[in-house]
């Protein structure tokens, strides 16, 4: 199982955004982010340009022995035994990017374009794709240019997640080669314009760069990779807020005993037991109630808290694992080997490493795994709301005059809402398959869509949790002068820097969206403690 990662604790952008080398080694989540949404600058190793100069020699020296290469001196796809002449070589490339720039829907955001972007070089310099240098400089250039870079306009359908993200990598190198559409200082501009202004030139492809532009799972990759910060983030708030419930509700915390968890023999949910203890040690609410009170066992939403978000941040472990590889990846085709047990031999492979199973099905848990997250925190909302429990000491709807005033009913209405629309979400995009290119590419992992469907579900959940935390502390407030425990009260006072006492009805909305915004910008990652080991 893979080992903790850093805590970053602040807002995204806000630590150090230097340069990021691009090597021969994997990338990592932190690298992509910093790069996609706090716009740090990319360099390229002396091991990487000497590595793409080695692998181009090798591609070039194959193109004089008269054998057919896929997609080198081929068509594409089902097109693959029709041979081009040696004086069409270029053409095909450029024909390869025109033809296959056909997205549809609105732009992806810039922060994906530009991950996008940042996987396809890393994929490229690590010299087994054949293409010149020259090619990844310029995508380096383009990603640096002054004003926030130079953003293709890259439409948000079109990839099947088998042979690559195709259509949208196209539009990524249509830009490259001084077609399209791209954004630059904010507009949305000519391609061959900001390159101009950029002081790039188009790039003019030779033999199989195209198809290595396009032919990788970077898009999928790319929303992987923000996912994964994305998510523990909201994770890392999420045990807060559910710490500050145990207190809201008036709950034992008999069920974070570590022997039950021991017991159990599931390390996730030890893990965030024992997170949960942390957070809520020291209070002054657990021991005021523990006399006289009738209640013998808490509903699941409370009881069974580490269970069932042990169990989804073990499925998140599996998703992040999944995409940290993907990050060292080389998902081009055909790829370019120096030949075994020969000097100066090249061995060129057709295979299949551009398909995206190995991600769609990891993104398609992530959904389920937000599911889960979010549920149980809309269960926690619902048992502080409705005011069926007296033991919990909280007026109906947390009202400050209940019947005058509503206080958060509809708060727990919109958490549901959000909910509902996870729970479709969760219905895997790779399971249904459709075949492409007359039968060729006749089974696709539809990557791309589990991907956008996990961003989606975990930015409802990310909403689910911020009404948690609203209630919640509006909750505590009820229990005044007593305190919960230390890391408890530290998310109190986060979700009160931005949102005050609710003392009379006021919109509920701008209350949950600040607190979303904390979540996002990774405020609570400090309180909620160090994540451990799975």
């Amino acid at each position: 199982m893979r080992a903790a990662r850093g805590e970053d604790g602040g807002s995204v952008g806000n630590g150090g955004v230097g340069a990021v080398e691009i090597g021969i080694t994997p990338l990592t989540p932190e690298e992509v982010e910093r790069v996609a949404r706090a716009g740090a600058k990319v360099r390229l190793s002396g091991a990487s340009l000497k590595a793409m100069a080695a692998s181009r020699s090798r591609l070039e020296a194959v193109l004089k022995d008269g054998e057919p290469y896929y997609g080198i001196n081929t068509g594409f796809g089902s097109f693959s035994r029709q041979r081009i002449g040696s004086k069409d070589l270029a053409a095909l490339q450029v024909n390869l990017i025109r033809s296959h720039a056909a997205g549809v829907g609105k732009p992806l955001e810039t922060e994906v374009v530009r991950g996008m972007m940042l996987l396809l070089i890393g994929s490229l310099s690590r010299g087994l794709s054949g293409v010149r240098p020259v090619v990844v400089e310029t995508l380096v250039g383009m990603l640096n240019a002054a004003g926030g870079g130079i953003t293709p306009v890259v439409p948000e359908i079109g990839s099947v997640g088998a042979s690559g993200d195709l259509a949208p990598l196209a539009h990524v190198a249509l830009a490259l080669i001084g077609e399209g559409e791209v954004v630059h200082r904010g507009n949305v501009v000519p391609a061959a314009t900001a390159l101009k202004r950029a002081g790039l030139k188009p790039v003019a492809l030779g033999a199989k760069e195209g198809l290595a532009l396009i032919n990788g799972t970077h898009l999928m990759a790319a929303q992987g990779a923000l996912l994964v910060r994305d998510f523990e983030r909201m994770m890392d708030a999420a045990l807060v807020a559910a710490a500050m419930s145990i207190d809201a509700c008036r709950a034992t915390d008999a069920f974070l005993d570590v022997r039950v968890h021991q017991a159990r023999e599931q390390l996730g949910q030890a893990v965030i037991a024992a997170r949960l203890r942390r957070l809520i040690s020291g209070s002054g609410i657990l021991p005021s109630h523990t006399l006289n009170d009738p209640r013998v066992q808490d509903p699941y939403s409370l009881r069974c808290a580490p269970q069932v978000m042990g169990a989804a941040w073990e499925a998140f472990e599996y998703v992040a694992s999944c995409l940290e590889a993907e990050l060292g990846a080389v998902t081009d085709n055909p790829l370019i080997f120096e030949a075994r047990g020969t000097k100066g031999g090249v061995d060129v492979i057709s295979a299949g490493n551009f398909h995206g199973m190995a991600l769609a099905i990891p993104l398609d848990v992530a959904a389920i795994a937000c599911s889960h997250i979010a549920g149980i925190a809309e269960r926690r909302v619902y048992h502080m709301l409705s005011g069926f429990d007296p033991e919990t000491g909280l007026p109906p709807y947390l009202s400050p005059k209940p019947g005058l005033h509503s206080g958060l009913m509809i708060a727990q209405y919109t958490a549901a809402a959000c909910c509902n629309e996870i729970i479709t979400l969760c219905t895997p995009a790779s399971v249904s398959n459709l075949s492409t290119s007359a039968g060729m590419e006749d089974y696709n992992s539809f990557g791309p869509r589990s991907a956008a469907k996990a961003r989606r579900a975990l930015e409802l959940t990310q909403n689910v949790v911020a009404i948690e935390l609203m209630s919640a502390s509006q909750a505590l407030e009820h229990h005044r002068p007593l305190k919960s425990g230390k890391g408890v009260e530290a998310g109190f006072g986060l979700v009160r820097s931005v949102v005050p006492r609710l003392k009379a009805d006021r919109p509920p909305a701008p209350d949950i969206a600040a607190i979303a915004g904390l979540i996002s910008a990774g405020a609570f990652t400090p309180i909620a403690g160090p994540r451990g080991a799975l």
